[in-house]
């Protein structure tokens, strides 16, 4: 099973599920979601880590993303990266499940 459609069936039970259920289906989602962005972002990587400095920011730029010569290679490759995987079923799913539970009141991040 891929990481997009393990996160899209945990999605899909989340709204049937309530209380430590939830939390475990939205931590299990998390932990996909986190592994999808780090896969892409070694694909990101590899398909434009070649481009010289000003092609890579003119990249970020073209895709909308603010970046500014201070930024590194690596950061700027992170964030070509996130805008790319939050395009994603994957990651559009795990967000809709994550702002749903939090409505009900369930999130990974305790309340201080």
């Amino acid at each position: 099973m891929t990481t997009t459609q393990r996160i899209l069936d945990l999605a899909a039970a989340a709204p049937a599920s309530h209380g430590e259920d939830l939390v475990l289906l939205l931590s299990e989602a998390n932990e996909l979601y986190q592994q999808g962005l780090q896969d892409l972002r070694r694909e990101v990587a590899a398909r434009l880590g070649g481009l010289a400095t000003a092609d890579l920011m003119q990249a970020a730029d073209t895709a909308g993303i603010p970046c500014d010569p201070s930024q590194d290679r690596a950061e700027v490759l992170l964030l070509l990266a996130l805008a790319e995987w939050e395009m994603t079923p994957a990651a559009m799913a795990y967000a809709e499940m994550a702002g749903a539970a939090a409505r009900r009141g369930i999130c990974l991040m305790p309340e201080e």
